[in-house]
């Protein structure tokens, strides 16, 4: 007899014996047995149907499209994930023309959040493609996190079993970590930070982001000396004019009744046109009244000339605010055939170096430009003066010294804080450190394995900090040629690194679209900044050292507060990659500098205050006001740069 006459057999002699309850159990057993055998069937997805990844995805795709407004946003945030795996696994298992009709009939609905990984991924055709690709790669060891509200969640859940998407529900197990929140679901505007790839772990931002981090000045600082003194003077010279205002209003009024009044009037106006021009301590005080902190590590002492010069700059600073923009000075390099990798500008704005394809490096003397070549007896005269900054050749003077040694394109440069020395990183994997004032080589450091994205010096100099494909982040230091520390955490290319201004932290902003913030004592990373939707290309940190700023290729901006770990402000304004970011010198305003030819001025200043008036509020965001938008015509903008005296400086280049 067959198996199902026999049970069917066996069943009606327990009903006509009355043993209902044996009865009950062997129909329980019967059904739990179909039910694993078709998990097991389901999930160990044969090869021979790859139409059930196509069926699964487009009624998941309905069902969220058609579900209530009110939750749909959270909804539709689980399509992208859904989406990238049902694509890869029909790669993996040979399927590639059913693949790439997959990936055509749907890709429309992720082109505007993810067109960059999009790009890439299109032309996966072969599981060893799934394989060499860093992001296929990245994709398929990791995680996507999701934020959603609590009913959303419940919503999701029983679509899955209802409908016996065993396909959709056995990627979903295996590829999303869910964070459900009660409450209402999350605004659509606050979607910044509500699907990335954040590892295996579910935990592992949630618990980086609960350590502490001391984001203040450091002590006694150079800055902070002078800005007790300008603030001492500046009180004691409003309190002799505010005595000396009201003599004169006292004697005033006395002699003149009617005529009071608008003389207050006009001394309370000439005292805010003063308040606003020549002291405009409101802004300077975002530096004073941040907390001091002590170094980690042993930072080198300042020259006594080279602190007397920053004392100048500090007396000779200009205010800057949103009634007060800086003057841009901006520097174009021409006729370069796409052969100029990147651009970097000293403190001072005097020297400009570029980096080349050709891997040579080129340093520019602003004073220079313009200038006659001089005689060769001029130079006998000088003998070893700055007149060796202009390179001979057979063909006559350049206006420039040019700096040989990297094997590959260079594709970061960076003048030490005082400009004596420079930096370059190339595509050879090494580091080089030149004498602006030998004009000569002193250093190569290897440690890399990989080309070296980006190199930073700290703000006291003497350290300095390396991003490269292999991706890891390293500090070094001028008198060692092996890095201090090993930065390593990111699941793809480290593409940007940047100083915290008490040189406790580095920032490092990657291709996997996340920002970290490293101890450069324990080479531990203490924060994890989730919200980009592409590689992160531009850093910077607000010279109080509480607030940092990320720019991507998408160009977008984000502002963090490095306290919380949470986003302060996103910018929208640029349309191409940010390639450039800067605060001014008392924090007041931020520049950026895009790819699609424009410096943007920002407002920072009223969105910390309302930040800080609005600190009870959780979730709370304040977007930065745009102040100016400054287009450059053609020429995309490589570098920007605050002086000491708060003059912006700003570089690119224009290949015709």
């Amino acid at each position: 007899m067959e198996d199902e006459e026999m049970e069917r057999k066996v069943q009606q002699y327990l009903h006509r014996k009355g043993f209902r309850l044996t009865e009950l159990a062997l129909q329980e057993e019967r059904n739990r047995l179909s039910t694993t055998s078709l998990s097991d069937v389901s999930l160990s997805r044969p090869d021979n149907d790859p139409a059930r990844y196509y069926d699964g995805y487009n009624k998941l795709r309905s069902w969220a499209y058609n579900s209530l407004d009110q939750y749909k946003h959270e909804l539709l945030r689980v399509l992208y994930p859904a989406f990238i795996h049902c694509f890869m696994d029909l790669v993996s298992e040979g399927h590639t023309l059913e693949a790439r009709a997959f990936f055509l009939k749907f890709r429309e609905d992720h082109e505007l959040m993810h067109s960059r990984d999009l790009q890439k991924l299109e032309g996966t055709l072969s599981p060893l493609h799934l394989e060499e690709m860093d992001l296929a790669r990245s994709l398929r060891e990791n995680k996507f996190r999701i934020k959603l509200c609590e009913y959303s969640y419940e919503l999701l859940l029983q679509y899955l079993q209802k409908t016996q998407a065993l396909v959709m529900l056995g990627i979903i197990n295996e590829r999303i970590i869910f964070e459900v929140s009660a409450g209402q679901p999350s605004l659509i505007s606050d979607d910044a930070d509500v699907v990335a790839l954040v590892g295996t772990s579910k935990d592992l931002a949630k618990q980086i982001n609960q350590k502490e981090v001391h984001w203040g000045l450091l002590e006694d600082s150079v800055e902070e000396r002078m800005e007790k003194a300008l603030l001492d003077s500046d009180r004691a010279e409003a309190e002799s004019k505010d005595a000396d205002a009201e003599d004169n209003n006292k004697k005033k009024s006395s002699e003149g009744g009617k005529q009071g009044g608008p003389l207050n009037k006009k001394l309370k106006k000439d005292k805010l046109v003063g308040a606003t021009g020549k002291n405009t301590k409101s802004e300077t005080s975002m530096i004073s009244a941040a907390p001091r902190v002590k170094p980690e590590l042993t930072l080198p002492a300042t020259p006594v000339e080279v602190e007397q010069s920053i004392l100048e700059d500090l007396r000779n600073r200009a205010q800057l605010n949103n009634l007060a923009l800086p003057s841009v000075s901006f520097y174009t390099f021409l006729n370069t055939h796409n052969g100029l990798n990147c651009s970097s500008i000293s403190n001072d704005g005097s020297l400009v170096v570029g980096g080349f394809s050709d891997s040579s490096v080129k340093v520019w003397d602003m004073a220079k430009i313009g200038q006659p070549a001089k005689t060769s007896s001029s130079q006998g005269e000088n003998g070893s003066s700055q007149d060796e900054r202009l390179s001979s050749t057979s063909e006559g003077k350049r206006p420039y010294t040019l700096f040989q040694g990297h094997s590959g394109p260079v594709y970061s440069a960076a003048f030490s804080p005082f400009g004596d020395f420079l930096l370059s990183s190339s595509s050879d994997s090494t580091i080089r450190l030149w004498s602006t004032k030998l004009n000569a080589n002193l250093v190569c450091y290897k440690g890399h394995n990989y080309p070296v994205w980006d190199v930073q010096f700290s703000p006291v100099g003497h350290y300095f900090a390396s991003a490269s494909h292999d991706r890891t982040a390293r500090i070094w230091s001028m008198d060692r040629i092996q890095p201090l520390r090993i930065m390593a955490g990111h699941l793809a290319d480290v593409d940007c690194v940047h100083w915290h201004v008490n040189c406790n932290y580095i920032a490092t902003g990657s291709s996997d679209k996340t920002v970290r913030l490293w101890d450069v004592q324990t080479g531990e990373c203490i924060r994890m900044f989730i919200g980009h939707r592409s590689m992160v290309l531009s850093l910077a940190m607000s010279p109080d050292g509480r607030y940092m700023a990320s720019g991507d290729e998408d160009g977008t901006i984000m502002m963090w507060d490095l306290s919380t770990g949470r986003c302060v402000s996103p910018l929208a304004g640029h349309n191409s990659c940010v390639w450039s970011l800067a605060f001014s010198c008392e924090g007041a305003l931020l520049a950026s500098g895009s790819a699609d030819c424009t410096v943007k001025l920002w407002d920072v200043a009223s969105s910390t205050k309302a930040l800080k008036m609005d600190d009870t509020k959780a979730g709370s965001t304040n977007r930065l006001r745009l102040l100016k938008a400054l287009p450059t015509k053609s020429t995309p903008v490589y570098n920007l740069r605050f002086s000491w005296r708060n003059l912006l400086f700003a570089s690119g280049a224009l290949s015709l």
